[in-house]
């Protein structure tokens, strides 16, 4: 059956017996793709007789499908001709693993956070409905991605449309981690409220055989506000904001999902079609362990067991640890996750400290807020989020922590870059909006005992801190630096003369590397871990001017308001006589790809900084 996919809306062409096996060979095809290249897969083989559904009624591109979050857009690539890009799936130059406008005309819409569709979609309906066109408009959003504010928002919003406007709510009970809060209880009663549907059924069925007033009558009941579903299922959220609720409808039945699907397509005004999932479906291992399989690397078909196994501590399984043995000393300490526990490391904190521990949902902003107010009660709260998440808090930060003075910590997990999710999951933003916030203090550490240090230090503070660490193994080079952390004090590794080298954090390992380089070919050179971002340590900047030409910055973050330009503008203000040169990634959005591959794409890599510092000092 894939063999007849070859473009948006071939599935058309298969008649209603096959499309079983085609979900099946769909299965099939993601499973074996994704063990060898990695990504989202148990998101993927739950919405599969889905994205056929929806690809089955309405037509591509003229239709605009926009998935919430976009990890769960797989299907949708293959049934759009995009089959044959899953060999290069997440690498450099190949295809995506979210929805890519530049990349065909069937994606509506750029995703890669989460609560953001029902927003987009409604900007879509509002376009067309201005411009007069026609087409219909379908937001994809997942159970978890309704823990975020801006999807009631968006509802709220949506409530007040004449007009088509199909909202698809995917409820596998998951978001990444599983659901937690009122919605996913709300949803739970209704998943389980069997009697409302069979009674609906059975008084329509009823009514569609009497005779002239039957058929009139069930369309009045449709479109009420007082509808029969309020009667039996009292409140019901979505037909209390204005919004049609259909459902809940079986998930993996593809004839259900079509007739409600063309049933939704008809109702004028706002619709929300409730649809139960199995979040893994068709692969026992993803079934089981679901948040295991949400982004995976490349594993064993057989056993669902990573390919390489992971040998080393992470970054994130160092904060994790240390913020358990912080815990048993400190009852004040308490740890916030957005709905990210495990990716975060804080899965083992929920387990030892329950009433300390809080997943408040795909909810970043009032994460931050909720963390400003544990602070003001006399709490020491940690809020451990991913960098390009974090960006969702920027007000929060800075007007419910910073501008309070609040001791908050921010653990930045994910930042620089991250690889294979691509442009919204890089962490390369941090620094620059982190660093523009009054009283914030940034740090970032250079191997896994300085994290440690850092993690410690920071739950000491008297104020807001951030400290920004990366994905993956925590460097476990040079373990003998390691000084004590002072205030706004960064680190001399190797001190000599002529060029300084400065880097930030994990950045550590190629900044060894360059000092090689440079001193094989007969350079003098210093090394200094920053250590701290923000405050900047002055009296080191001023005696590195002192016995230096060059001071060179290194850091995986953009240029724009990173650390080299605030080290450039300290310098250029106190009217040094030294040429500072910044090595950072461009102002610019970087693609999907191994981090390694991005570095010498960016120039970022031992070889092309090493070239980079030459060059500027043979100029000099």
């Amino acid at each position: 059956m894939l063999e007849r996919i070859q473009k948006a809306n071939d599935i058309k062409k298969l008649a209603p017996e096959e499309l079983p096996e085609l979900a099946q060979e769909i299965r099939q095809f993601l499973i074996e793709k994704i063990s060898r290249t990695g990504g989202h897969l148990a998101s993927n083989l739950g919405v599969v007789e889905l994205t056929m559904a929806i690809h089955l009624v309405f037509d591509l591109p003229k239709d605009k499908i926009i998935w919430d979050v976009g990890h769960q857009s797989y299907t949708h690539k293959i049934l759009t001709g995009r089959k044959d890009g899953f060999d290069d799936l997440r690498k450099y130059g190949g295809m995506s693993g979210f929805p890519k406008r530049k990349e065909s005309a069937c994606d509506a819409f750029d995703t890669g956070h989460s609560s953001t569709s029902i927003s987009a979609g409604l900007g879509y309906v509002c376009a067309r409905d201005l411009q007069k066109e026609d087409y219909s408009v379908i937001s994809v959003i997942g159970d978890g991605s309704l823990t975020g504010g801006m999807a009631y928002e968006a509802l709220n919003n949506a409530s007040r449309l004449k007009k088509n406007f199909i909202i698809v709510l995917n409820d596998n009970h998951m978001s990444i981690s599983e659901n937690v809060g009122g919605m996913s209880d709300y949803l739970a009663k209704l998943r389980t409220a069997d009697f409302y549907t069979d009674l609906k059924k059975g008084v329509t069925n009823m009514l569609h055989n009497v005779p002239v007033v039957g058929d009139p009558m069930i369309e009045h009941i449709r479109k009420t506000k007082s509808s029969l579903k309020q009667l039996i299922v009292p409140g019901m959220f979505f037909e209390d904001m204005g919004i049609t609720y259909l459902g809940p409808i079986q998930g993996h039945s593809i004839p259900m999902l079509v007739r409600a699907l063309k049933e939704a397509r008809k109702i004028e005004g706002p619709v929300l079609l409730h649809v139960l999932t199995k979040k893994g479906k068709g692969y026992e291992p993803a079934e089981e362990q679901p948040d295991k399989f949400h982004g995976i690397g490349p594993f064993q078909v057989e056993t669902g067991e990573p390919e390489k196994p992971k040998k080393k501590d992470s970054y994130t399984d160092v904060f994790g640890k240390v913020m358990c043995d912080e815990a048993a000393r400190n009852d004040k300490l308490a740890a916030i996750t957005a709905a990210m526990a495990d990716g975060t490391g804080l899965a083992r904190f929920r387990k030892k400290y329950p009433n300390r521990f809080f997943d408040v949902g795909i909810a970043e902003e009032h994460a931050v807020t909720f963390a400003a107010g544990l602070a003001a009660g006399g709490m020491k709260p940690v809020f451990a989020v991913y960098s390009s998440f974090l960006q969702r808090a920027y007000d929060q930060m800075i007007h419910d922590v910073a501008l309070q003075n609040l001791p908050v910590m921010f653990a930045v997990d994910r930042a620089g870059l991250v690889g294979n999710d691509g442009e919204t999951h890089q962490g390369i933003f941090d620094l620059s909006y982190l660093s523009s916030i009054p009283n914030m203090v940034i740090m970032s550490p250079k191997h896994k005992w300085e994290l440690a240090d850092m993690v410690r230090f920071g739950i000491s503070y008297e104020g807001p801190i951030a400290i920004r660490y990366p994905r993956g193994s925590a460097c476990d080079v040079c373990p003998e630096f390691r000084s004590p952390i002072e205030y706004g004090k960064s680190e001399i590794l190797y001190e000599e003369s002529d060029i300084a080298i400065i880097f930030v954090g994990h950045m550590f390992e190629e900044a060894l590397k360059v000092r090689e380089d440079l001193k094989e070919k007969g350079y003098d050179c210093s090394l200094i871990n920053a250590r701290f971002i923000k405050p900047l340590d002055a009296k080191m900047l001023d005696r590195l001017t002192k016995k230096h030409r060059l001071i060179v910055t290194i850091e995986e973050n953009v240029k724009s308001g990173g650390f080299g330009e605030h080290v450039s503008e300290y310098l250029m203000r106190i009217g040094a006589d030294v040429r500072v040169q910044i090595l950072a990634l461009p102002d610019d959005y970087v693609e999907h790809g191994n981090v390694d591959v991005l570095r010498k794409e960016t120039g970022l890599d031992v070889e092309s900084m090493t070239a980079q510092i030459c060059k500027m000092y043979e100029t000099m």
